[in-house]
């Protein structure tokens, strides 16, 4: 560089007998071009007298080098006008310009040059049109291209492989790769990064390994790219051991890589991990960008811890990060998880500048808090301040209605979308399914989840774990049964929340022989599953099957949680296995370290009364660390009443209707207690109290479906169209059965 500015020199003093010769001038553009020092090239070819194709190549691929894209194609039609042909290294520049703009008809034009003039057969004009055709999302013509090649060199293999990956085509992406060894050609950097980033995308395992390996054996150094893209292919799929030996392999590190396994301890949950990387970089006189300090904030959101929150935030203001869009919506992402909505709101009002992405984040904010109001007011300033919403913003505005149970002003805003042309995406759908089977309405959640495959949405794992959830909630056997077909034809049994959904849906429907089936398709199951499986066989009664799947996801190695021991001891409780349940509870606390839960307290409360210890049971309750929930309290009311003691009934009443004191099943429940014990005075005034109260208890209820309509019948119903009917059927049924009885008899 700088020998080249002095001989520069040395032409200027030796006057214009040097410095205006054609050669010189064209040379010195070239110079400086390759120098990347834009404005003397510039200046240098303005002031040419003849511009030739050289100093034209050279200035439109400096511009293209410098993102200065449009100019390099501007160049390049000037170029023409002036009569000079774009050659084989013009042409390159120029496609290059194009796929970066995405300017798909102007490539076109420039590939119908170069088959005009003869350029085909270059692989660099080639491996060009392979690149541009891939950035433009136009692989069919890629491919065309590409196997058009008499001679195909590694820049040409490479294009393709990136094109398929950039585009999302993974799978062809390693199948081009495959072709490129077999064929003999040298992998590079390139070649190794693409074939990692589609094995990542995959969650192909072997294969990334393999990109590994290959790197390795073919001495391939482990700079910041290749390094990078190792530990982001171990992180993706969950190696992250892997992912942190890569790590302190590498001789240098940037910025990036620092911040990739940052990222990545966040993305599972190691937090720890995490901030001690942080620490590290700064000992290496690393500074935190954007993206750390996204990381950082992302890690107080998921760990609810505001004070790391905050002092991320008072780093991004003393090093003027909060700008940053990332950082920004981080920082409102933060406060609103650490449920400090209001400091998330004074950061909003603060920013000068709000895009699309924050807006979002504080309407997201509103909406899983539930405040539908708010969100709704933000979603129409937004647009009174020229941002349009985009579909983000509408489901976030949908979720803050349901989970504020205002399901027909969801279903309006669902509906009002779609009329002003925005398409409701897998979210949108998902999340009004999920929100309907939340406030009880299941048949109206499976319902929307069919209009959504009718609407040519392909469901996703969480639409159709909802949409089970709302089949087992409203006892739809003949829905779920459906889904599982679908599910069944599209290979997705195997996902552990579809199987364990599945599980679920059939012993809740009352199917438990179904849902074992399911349970046993499975090769690798995970503690939910077991869990779906062992609360199945609880709800069915079958307590014996529950303790053997308990014993052999032990023996597998899996770790019982809380979950499993309400499961078990719930299962216990059902079926009266007294001794069972109370080793149980030991084993939860002393061998597996589990903290009770109210759930598991009120099970073996259950257990101490079935065997009418009614004092332990009291002791029980009165040492727990939680306060006794009017469940407990219930249970030990039905047992003095089974076991005709009197004594603590009165005590149980008050702290029952303390508890719950509109609750009209509590009445019952006393007043049956004194009934049992003969004290008719105190049930006469728990009734007046009652009465007295406007209190009554709900009559039982049941349903049926037949067909797509479900019939609901209350205790002594009369309301159905076909009362009469039902009612003379279920006489004929009732003096069938009293005549059977009777032969039975003689």
């Amino acid at each position: 560089m700088n020998t080249g500015q002095q001989i520069h020199a040395r032409i200027l003093k030796n006057g214009d007998f040097l410095a205006r010769n054609e050669y010189i001038e064209s040379k010195l553009v070239i110079f400086y071009a390759k120098c990347d020092i834009l404005d003397v090239a510039n200046h240098l070819f303005c002031r040419l007298r003849v511009k030739n194709v050289f100093s034209w190549a050279a200035v439109i691929g400096l511009n293209c080098r410098m993102g200065f894209t449009e100019e390099a194609l501007i160049g390049h039609v000037e170029m023409q006008e002036n009569g000079i042909l774009p050659d084989n290294f013009v042409v390159p520049n120029v496609l290059k310009a194009c796929g970066a703009l995405v300017w798909v008809k102007f490539g076109r034009a420039v590939h119908g040059y170069a088959l005009k003039v003869g350029l085909e057969g270059c692989v660099f004009v080639a491996s060009s049109l392979i690149d541009m055709y891939g950035k433009c999302g136009l692989l069919d013509d890629a491919k065309k291209v590409f196997d058009g090649m008499i001679e195909r060199n590694f820049v040409a293999w490479n294009s393709m492989i990136v094109g398929y990956v950039q585009n999302g085509l993974n799978e062809e992406a390693i199948g081009v790769f495959n072709e490129m060894r077999l064929e003999g050609i040298e992998l590079t950097p390139v070649s190794v990064v693409s074939l990692l980033s589609a094995s990542a995308n995959l969650d192909a395992l072997e294969e990334g390994k393999q990109g590994h390996a290959i790197a390795i054996i073919g001495g391939l150094e482990l700079d910041n790219i290749l390094g990078s893209s190792i530990i982001n292919f171990y992180s993706k799929v969950g190696l992250l051991e892997d992912a942190e030996l890569a790590f302190s392999i590498m001789v240098k590190k940037d910025i990036v890589t620092w911040n990739l396994l940052i990222s990545s301890y966040v993305q599972y949950g190691q937090v720890a991990k995490a901030l001690n990387m942080c620490h590290l970089m700064k000992s290496e006189n690393l500074k935190f960008d954007s993206v750390t300090l996204a990381s950082i904030l992302a890690a107080a959101a998921d760990t609810s811890n505001l004070k790391l929150g905050k002092e991320g935030h008072c780093y991004c203001i003393r090093n003027n990060l909060e700008p940053d869009v990332v950082v920004a919506s981080s920082i409102l992402d933060m406060y609103a998880k650490c449920e400090t909505i209001d400091d998330a709101k004074r950061v909003f009002n603060s920013m000068t500048h709000r895009d699309i992405v924050t807006w979002n984040t504080l309407l997201a904010a509103y909406a899983d808090f539930g405040l539908s109001g708010e969100a709704l007011r933000i979603f129409y300033q937004m647009q009174l301040e020229g941002v349009s919403p985009n579909v983000i913003s509408w489901n976030s505005v949908i979720l803050g209605f349901l989970r504020n149970g205002q399901l027909d002003e969801a279903k309006d805003m669902f509906s009002e979308m779609q009329s002003l042309g925005v398409q409701p995406n897998i979210i949108t759908w998902t999340t009004l399914i999920a929100g309907l089977a939340w406030n009880g309405h299941g048949n109206e959640a499976i319902l929307v989840f069919q209009k959504m495959q009718e609407a040519g949405i392909k469901p996703s794992a969480t639409s159709i774990t909802c949409a089970l959830s709302a089949c087992k909630d409203v006892a739809s056997l003949r829905n779920g049964r459906a889904i599982h077909g679908y599910v069944a034809r599209h290979d997705l049994c195997l996902l552990s929340p579809i199987a364990t959904s599945l599980v679920d849906m059939y012993s809740k429907c009352g199917n438990v022989d179904l849902a074992k089936r399911v349970f046993d398709t499975v090769l690798t199951k995970e503690l939910p599953l077991y869990n779906a499986m062992i609360s199945g066989y609880a709800l069915h009664g079958q307590a014996a099957e529950a303790l053997a799947l308990y014993k052999r996801l032990q023996k597998e190695g899996i770790n019982p949680d809380n979950i499993t021991f309400t499961n078990i001891l719930y299962a216990c409780n059902h079926a009266g296995l007294i001794s069972e349940g109370l080793e149980l509870f030991c084993s939860m606390i002393s061998e597996h370290h589990v903290k009770p839960s109210m759930e598991h307290y009120g099970c073996v409360v259950s257990l101490l009364c079935q065997c009418g210890n009614l004092d332990e049971a009291l002791r029980l309750i009165l040492k727990m660390s939680y306060e006794p929930d009017a469940h407990i309290i219930g249970s030990l009311l039905a047992a003095c009443r089974a076991h005709h003691e009197i004594d603590l009934v009165d005590y149980l009443s008050k702290r029952l209707l303390q508890l719950e004191p509109k609750n009209p099943g509590n009445y019952v429940a006393i007043s049956n207690a004194y009934a049992s014990a003969g004290n008719w005075n105190e049930v006469s005034k728990v009734r007046d109290l009652m009465k007295e109260k406007g209190l009554r208890k709900n009559p039982g209820c049941s349903w049926i479906q037949i067909g797509e309509e479900v019939h609901v019948f209350l205790a002594g119903d009369r309301s159905h169209p076909n009362t009469e009917h039902i009612y003379a059927i279920l006489a004929l049924l009732g003096m069938e059965m009293q005549f059977n009885t009777e032969i039975l008899r003689s």
